[in-house]
Protein backbone atom coordinates (compact mmCIF):
# COMPACT_ATOMS: atom_id res chain seq x y z
CA UNK A 1 0.00 0.00 0.00
CA UNK A 2 1.30 3.44 -0.93
CA UNK A 3 0.63 5.79 1.51
CA UNK A 4 2.06 9.60 1.27
CA UNK A 5 1.12 13.29 3.30
CA UNK A 6 0.12 16.09 1.27
CA UNK A 7 -0.38 19.93 1.85
CA UNK A 8 -4.22 19.90 0.86
CA UNK A 9 -7.54 17.83 0.58
CA UNK A 10 -11.12 17.68 -0.05
CA UNK A 11 -14.62 15.91 -0.94
CA UNK A 12 -17.95 15.55 -1.44
CA UNK A 13 -20.22 12.79 -3.27
CA UNK A 14 -22.86 10.31 -3.42
CA UNK A 15 -23.66 6.60 -3.11
CA UNK A 16 -23.82 6.18 -6.77
CA UNK A 17 -20.72 7.45 -7.01
CA UNK A 18 -19.46 4.71 -5.03
CA UNK A 19 -20.91 2.08 -7.43
CA UNK A 20 -19.60 3.38 -10.37
CA UNK A 21 -16.36 2.95 -8.81
CA UNK A 22 -16.75 -0.30 -8.22
CA UNK A 23 -18.02 -1.09 -11.62
CA UNK A 24 -15.98 0.65 -13.58
CA UNK A 25 -12.63 0.92 -11.46
CA UNK A 26 -10.41 -2.20 -11.18
CA UNK A 27 -7.07 -0.75 -9.56
CA UNK A 28 -6.40 0.98 -5.96
CA UNK A 29 -8.51 3.25 -3.94
CA UNK A 30 -7.03 6.24 -3.07
CA UNK A 31 -8.77 7.33 -0.55
CA UNK A 32 -8.17 11.29 0.93
CA UNK A 33 -8.72 12.57 5.23
CA UNK A 34 -8.99 16.16 6.12
CA UNK A 35 -8.70 16.24 9.82
CA UNK A 36 -10.09 18.40 12.28
CA UNK A 37 -6.63 19.45 14.83
CA UNK A 38 -4.63 16.45 15.62
CA UNK A 39 -2.40 18.41 17.78
CA UNK A 40 -5.04 19.84 19.97
CA UNK A 41 -5.63 15.97 21.84
CA UNK A 42 -4.53 12.44 21.79
CA UNK A 43 -7.50 11.44 20.57
CA UNK A 44 -7.20 12.76 17.75
CA UNK A 45 -3.50 11.91 17.47
CA UNK A 46 -4.25 7.88 17.91
CA UNK A 47 -7.37 8.25 15.16
CA UNK A 48 -4.91 9.72 12.74
CA UNK A 49 -2.11 6.60 14.04
CA UNK A 50 -4.88 4.06 13.76
CA UNK A 51 -6.19 5.52 10.36
CA UNK A 52 -2.91 5.17 8.80
CA UNK A 53 -2.23 1.90 10.13
CA UNK A 54 -5.33 0.58 8.81
CA UNK A 55 -4.82 1.62 5.54
CA UNK A 56 -1.21 0.37 5.10
CA UNK A 57 -3.15 -3.06 5.88
CA UNK A 58 -5.11 -2.83 3.20
CA UNK A 59 -3.10 -3.41 -0.07
CA UNK A 60 -6.37 -1.89 -2.07
CA UNK A 61 -5.71 1.44 -0.54
CA UNK A 62 -3.60 4.56 -1.12
CA UNK A 63 -4.13 7.59 1.28
CA UNK A 64 -3.81 11.52 1.27
CA UNK A 65 -3.50 12.43 4.98
CA UNK A 66 -3.85 15.86 5.95
CA UNK A 67 -4.79 18.01 8.98
CA UNK A 68 -6.52 21.40 8.95
CA UNK A 69 -5.31 22.68 12.17
CA UNK A 70 -8.13 23.83 13.62
CA UNK A 71 -8.26 26.49 11.02
CA UNK A 72 -11.80 26.26 8.70
CA UNK A 73 -9.97 28.11 5.93
CA UNK A 74 -7.17 25.83 5.45
CA UNK A 75 -9.48 22.78 5.79
CA UNK A 76 -12.02 23.76 2.86
CA UNK A 77 -8.74 24.32 0.57
CA UNK A 78 -7.66 21.10 1.10
CA UNK A 79 -10.85 19.83 0.43
CA UNK A 80 -10.72 22.01 -2.87
CA UNK A 81 -7.14 20.49 -3.45
CA UNK A 82 -8.49 16.75 -3.02
CA UNK A 83 -10.86 17.43 -5.62
CA UNK A 84 -8.14 19.12 -8.07
CA UNK A 85 -6.12 15.51 -7.49
CA UNK A 86 -9.15 13.67 -8.31
CA UNK A 87 -9.17 11.09 -5.04
CA UNK A 88 -11.81 8.06 -5.26
CA UNK A 89 -13.42 9.22 -2.15
CA UNK A 90 -12.79 12.05 0.82
CA UNK A 91 -12.82 11.74 4.34
CA UNK A 92 -13.45 14.61 6.55
CA UNK A 93 -13.38 15.57 10.25
CA UNK A 94 -14.89 19.19 10.04
CA UNK A 95 -13.60 21.61 12.12
CA UNK A 96 -16.90 23.75 11.44
CA UNK A 97 -20.11 22.12 10.57
CA UNK A 98 -21.49 24.78 8.75
CA UNK A 99 -17.97 26.23 7.20
CA UNK A 100 -17.35 23.61 5.28
CA UNK A 101 -20.60 22.67 3.51
CA UNK A 102 -19.62 24.52 -0.11
CA UNK A 103 -16.52 22.31 -0.16
CA UNK A 104 -18.14 19.33 0.86
CA UNK A 105 -20.79 20.42 -1.70
CA UNK A 106 -18.13 20.99 -4.62
CA UNK A 107 -16.86 17.34 -3.80
CA UNK A 108 -20.49 16.35 -4.66
CA UNK A 109 -20.40 18.08 -7.82
CA UNK A 110 -17.50 16.68 -8.91
CA UNK A 111 -18.51 12.94 -8.20
CA UNK A 112 -16.61 12.12 -5.27
CA UNK A 113 -18.30 10.30 -2.34
CA UNK A 114 -17.88 12.62 1.36
CA UNK A 115 -17.45 10.54 4.41
CA UNK A 116 -18.15 12.70 7.35
CA UNK A 117 -16.06 10.92 10.21
CA UNK A 118 -16.24 11.65 14.08
CA UNK A 119 -18.21 15.13 14.37
CA UNK A 120 -21.13 15.42 11.73
CA UNK A 121 -21.69 18.65 9.72
CA UNK A 122 -24.62 20.88 9.37
CA UNK A 123 -28.26 19.54 8.37
CA UNK A 124 -28.42 21.78 5.23
CA UNK A 125 -24.87 19.48 3.63
CA UNK A 126 -26.46 16.08 4.35
CA UNK A 127 -27.29 15.74 0.82
CA UNK A 128 -24.14 16.05 -0.71
CA UNK A 129 -22.49 13.15 1.79
CA UNK A 130 -22.20 9.44 1.08
CA UNK A 131 -21.96 8.18 5.02
CA UNK A 132 -21.59 9.56 8.98
CA UNK A 133 -19.30 7.46 10.36
CA UNK A 134 -18.61 8.57 14.07
CA UNK A 135 -20.22 8.02 17.55
CA UNK A 136 -24.02 9.34 18.28
CA UNK A 137 -23.32 12.61 20.07
CA UNK A 138 -26.32 13.02 21.30
CA UNK A 139 -26.76 10.33 23.05
CA UNK A 140 -23.46 10.48 24.46
CA UNK A 141 -24.67 13.51 26.03
CA UNK A 142 -27.95 12.06 27.36
CA UNK A 143 -25.82 9.11 28.97
CA UNK A 144 -23.75 11.55 30.31
CA UNK A 145 -27.43 13.12 32.10
CA UNK A 146 -28.30 9.65 33.46
CA UNK A 147 -25.07 9.23 34.32
CA UNK A 148 -25.26 12.39 36.74
CA UNK A 149 -28.74 12.17 37.76
CA UNK A 150 -28.01 8.58 38.88
CA UNK A 151 -25.29 9.32 41.14
CA UNK A 152 -27.13 12.71 42.61
CA UNK A 153 -29.92 10.11 43.15
CA UNK A 154 -27.93 7.48 44.79
CA UNK A 155 -26.54 10.51 46.99
CA UNK A 156 -30.00 11.65 47.80
CA UNK A 157 -29.73 15.76 45.87
CA UNK A 158 -31.53 14.65 42.89
CA UNK A 159 -34.06 18.00 44.11
CA UNK A 160 -31.42 20.33 44.96
CA UNK A 161 -28.62 19.77 43.22
CA UNK A 162 -26.88 22.67 40.92
CA UNK A 163 -24.50 21.53 37.65
CA UNK A 164 -22.30 23.74 35.67
CA UNK A 165 -21.27 22.60 31.89
CA UNK A 166 -18.30 22.89 30.27
CA UNK A 167 -18.90 22.88 26.34
CA UNK A 168 -16.14 21.95 23.06
CA UNK A 169 -15.65 24.23 20.43
CA UNK A 170 -18.18 26.26 19.57
CA UNK A 171 -19.18 25.63 16.25
CA UNK A 172 -18.58 22.31 16.13
CA UNK A 173 -21.07 19.83 15.72
CA UNK A 174 -19.92 17.19 18.52
CA UNK A 175 -19.94 19.95 20.79
CA UNK A 176 -23.67 20.77 19.72
CA UNK A 177 -24.67 17.70 19.83
CA UNK A 178 -24.16 16.45 23.05
CA UNK A 179 -24.45 19.60 25.06
CA UNK A 180 -28.44 19.53 23.21
CA UNK A 181 -28.45 15.82 24.28
CA UNK A 182 -27.20 16.58 27.83
CA UNK A 183 -29.57 19.70 28.18
CA UNK A 184 -32.24 18.14 26.94
CA UNK A 185 -31.93 15.23 29.39
CA UNK A 186 -31.12 16.10 32.37
CA UNK A 187 -34.62 17.80 33.10
CA UNK A 188 -36.37 14.58 31.93
CA UNK A 189 -34.50 12.79 34.38
CA UNK A 190 -33.61 14.84 37.84
CA UNK A 191 -36.56 17.39 36.63
CA UNK A 192 -35.39 19.13 39.89
CA UNK A 193 -31.62 19.86 39.01
CA UNK A 194 -30.84 22.94 37.98
CA UNK A 195 -27.65 24.25 35.60
CA UNK A 196 -26.67 27.11 36.86
CA UNK A 197 -24.07 27.80 33.76
CA UNK A 198 -22.85 26.93 30.33
CA UNK A 199 -19.24 28.22 29.01
CA UNK A 200 -16.88 27.16 26.26
CA UNK A 201 -13.71 24.91 27.07
CA UNK A 202 -12.91 24.38 23.73
CA UNK A 203 -11.76 20.88 24.21
CA UNK A 204 -8.80 22.32 25.93
CA UNK A 205 -7.67 20.88 29.62
CA UNK A 206 -6.01 24.56 30.39
CA UNK A 207 -8.67 26.80 29.16
CA UNK A 208 -11.40 24.43 30.42
CA UNK A 209 -9.51 24.59 34.18
CA UNK A 210 -9.57 28.57 33.71
CA UNK A 211 -13.37 27.93 33.15
CA UNK A 212 -14.05 26.18 36.01
CA UNK A 213 -11.88 28.50 38.48
CA UNK A 214 -14.70 31.26 37.31
CA UNK A 215 -17.56 28.82 37.83
CA UNK A 216 -16.07 28.85 41.27
CA UNK A 217 -15.50 32.37 42.26
CA UNK A 218 -18.87 32.71 40.97
CA UNK A 219 -20.93 30.10 42.94
CA UNK A 220 -20.62 28.93 46.31
CA UNK A 221 -22.46 25.95 45.41
CA UNK A 222 -21.80 23.50 42.82
CA UNK A 223 -22.58 19.36 42.75
CA UNK A 224 -22.15 18.58 39.47
CA UNK A 225 -19.80 19.33 36.64
CA UNK A 226 -20.39 17.79 33.31
CA UNK A 227 -17.80 18.07 30.68
CA UNK A 228 -17.81 17.74 26.70
CA UNK A 229 -14.56 15.26 27.01
CA UNK A 230 -12.54 13.73 29.89
CA UNK A 231 -9.85 16.40 28.90
CA UNK A 232 -11.91 19.40 29.81
CA UNK A 233 -13.26 17.18 32.40
CA UNK A 234 -9.95 16.88 34.38
CA UNK A 235 -9.13 20.33 33.55
CA UNK A 236 -12.28 21.23 36.03
CA UNK A 237 -11.56 18.77 38.13
CA UNK A 238 -7.85 20.12 38.62
CA UNK A 239 -9.60 23.99 39.15
CA UNK A 240 -11.67 21.69 42.13
CA UNK A 241 -8.69 20.53 43.30
CA UNK A 242 -6.82 23.59 43.68
CA UNK A 243 -9.49 25.39 45.97
CA UNK A 244 -10.00 21.83 47.95
CA UNK A 245 -13.35 21.84 46.37
CA UNK A 246 -13.32 18.55 44.29
CA UNK A 247 -14.37 16.28 47.00
CA UNK A 248 -18.26 17.95 46.97
CA UNK A 249 -18.20 17.58 43.15
CA UNK A 250 -19.62 15.27 40.70
CA UNK A 251 -17.47 14.67 37.97
CA UNK A 252 -19.11 13.63 34.29
CA UNK A 253 -17.61 13.35 31.04
CA UNK A 254 -17.28 11.72 27.60
CA UNK A 255 -14.95 10.40 25.46
CA UNK A 256 -13.39 8.76 28.47
CA UNK A 257 -9.13 9.59 28.26
CA UNK A 258 -6.91 8.01 29.84
CA UNK A 259 -6.41 11.19 32.38
CA UNK A 260 -10.17 10.45 32.88
CA UNK A 261 -9.91 6.95 33.44
CA UNK A 262 -7.17 7.44 35.81
CA UNK A 263 -9.22 9.95 38.01
CA UNK A 264 -12.08 7.60 38.35
CA UNK A 265 -9.78 4.68 39.35
CA UNK A 266 -8.47 7.32 41.93
CA UNK A 267 -12.09 7.95 43.04
CA UNK A 268 -11.72 11.81 41.65
CA UNK A 269 -14.27 11.64 38.74
CA UNK A 270 -17.37 9.61 38.58
CA UNK A 271 -18.25 8.75 34.99
CA UNK A 272 -17.74 9.28 31.19
CA UNK A 273 -18.59 7.80 27.77
CA UNK A 274 -16.19 5.06 26.31
CA UNK A 275 -15.03 5.93 23.18
CA UNK A 276 -12.53 4.15 21.15
CA UNK A 277 -10.47 6.62 18.34
CA UNK A 278 -9.22 3.35 17.11
CA UNK A 279 -12.22 2.00 16.39
CA UNK A 280 -13.69 5.42 14.96
CA UNK A 281 -10.43 5.52 12.50
CA UNK A 282 -11.32 2.28 11.33
CA UNK A 283 -14.77 2.78 11.03
CA UNK A 284 -14.59 5.88 8.47
CA UNK A 285 -11.52 4.29 6.84
CA UNK A 286 -14.28 1.14 6.51
CA UNK A 287 -17.23 3.30 5.51
CA UNK A 288 -15.21 4.61 2.65
CA UNK A 289 -14.06 1.18 0.94
CA UNK A 290 -17.64 0.39 1.43
CA UNK A 291 -18.88 2.94 -0.39
CA UNK A 292 -16.93 3.00 -3.15
CA UNK A 293 -17.09 -0.75 -3.46
CA UNK A 294 -21.41 0.41 -4.15
CA UNK A 295 -22.14 -1.49 -0.81
CA UNK A 296 -25.06 0.06 0.98
CA UNK A 297 -23.96 2.37 4.09
CA UNK A 298 -26.15 3.40 6.68
CA UNK A 299 -26.10 7.24 5.89
CA UNK A 300 -25.46 7.32 10.06
CA UNK A 301 -23.25 4.91 10.38
CA UNK A 302 -22.74 4.74 14.03
CA UNK A 303 -20.53 2.45 16.43
CA UNK A 304 -21.61 2.22 20.29
CA UNK A 305 -20.17 4.44 23.02
CA UNK A 306 -21.32 3.15 26.46
CA UNK A 307 -21.58 4.03 29.48
CA UNK A 308 -18.09 4.14 31.97
CA UNK A 309 -18.37 4.66 35.50
CA UNK A 310 -16.36 3.76 38.73
CA UNK A 311 -18.90 1.00 39.15
CA UNK A 312 -18.20 -0.76 35.99
CA UNK A 313 -14.74 0.14 34.65
CA UNK A 314 -13.30 -3.17 35.61
CA UNK A 315 -15.20 -3.76 32.55
CA UNK A 316 -13.42 -1.65 30.07
CA UNK A 317 -9.89 -1.45 29.42
CA UNK A 318 -7.56 2.24 29.85
CA UNK A 319 -7.41 3.87 27.05
CA UNK A 320 -4.31 4.45 25.46
CA UNK A 321 -5.11 8.07 24.57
Amino acid sequence: MKHRFALAATAATTALAGAAFAEGHGGTMRIGITQNNVGVDSYQTTYERAFIEAAEANDMVETVVLDAGGDVARQIAQMEDLIQQEVDAIIIWPTNGEAVIPAVRKAFQADIPVIVTNSNIAEPGFDFVASFSGPDNITQGQRSAEIMCDKFKEMGIEDEAKVVHITGQPGYTTAIERAQGFNDRLPEVCPNVEQIDQQPGDWNREKSQQVMEAFLVKYDDIDGVYAGDDNMGVGALNAAKAADRAEDIIFVGATNFAVGYEAMAAGEYWGSIYQSPVDDAQAALQTAIDVLNGEEVPFLNYFDTPKITQDNMDQFTKPVF
